[in-house]
């Protein structure tokens, strides 16, 4: 058993953060490589987003914000690869999937490398410019190992059945009298 990326969702942010964020589960890789050919300085909004912190979900395309270490068996990886090595020659132009597959391989080796920490771990991204060079720099956020350390985030469930009703015209009386 080995060990890789899987994007994850804490809150919706990604959605409004990225042009296209990635589904939660996907197998993940750095993705630094979409931007090699693109002069940093012309990235705006959502794409600079995607360069300073996103991690790439190989089956959309798309970007998250943190992904977690899991354990991976050898036909997921190879099923990782072979999708990303689809993407490569698909998406970006590779000039055969030899190439795209080769590239592919050392894209999942390195999130193999980010995948040391423990299962459970969070890994985020933060890329820059410095030199002329891209930097990436990653950080961990290892699983709590006590109850009072455990949860960094708590998901509380709301009812379906709130009704929440806005008295517009009222509020905009009560603006006037102010």
């Amino acid at each position: 058993m080995m060990k890789l990326l899987r994007t994850i969702r804490l809150d919706p942010s990604d959605a409004f953060v990225f042009t296209r964020a990635a589904e939660t589960g996907e197998w993940a890789v750095p993705g630094t490589f979409l931007f090699w050919e693109r002069p940093v300085e012309t990235l705006i909004g959502k794409e600079r987003a995607a360069f300073r912190s996103g991690l790439l979900g190989i089956a959309s395309f798309g970007w998250s914000t943190l992904a977690t270490i899991v354990e991976a068996t050898e036909e997921e990886r190879a099923a990782a690869v072979e999708a990303l090595a689809q993407r490569l020659l698909t998406d970006c132009g590779a000039p055969d999937m030899e190439a795209a597959r080769a590239a592919a391989e050392a894209e999942i080796a390195t999130s193999a490398e980010l995948a040391e920490p423990v299962v459970g771990t969070l890994v985020a991204i933060h890329r820059s410019v410095e030199n002329g060079e891209i930097i990436e720099r990653f950080r961990t956020l290892l699983p709590g190992t006590d109850d009072r350390h455990g949860r960094v985030f708590e998901f509380v469930e709301e009812p379906d059945d709130i009704e929440e009703q806005v008295d517009l015209l009222g509020l905009m009386k009560e603006g006037q009298a102010r």
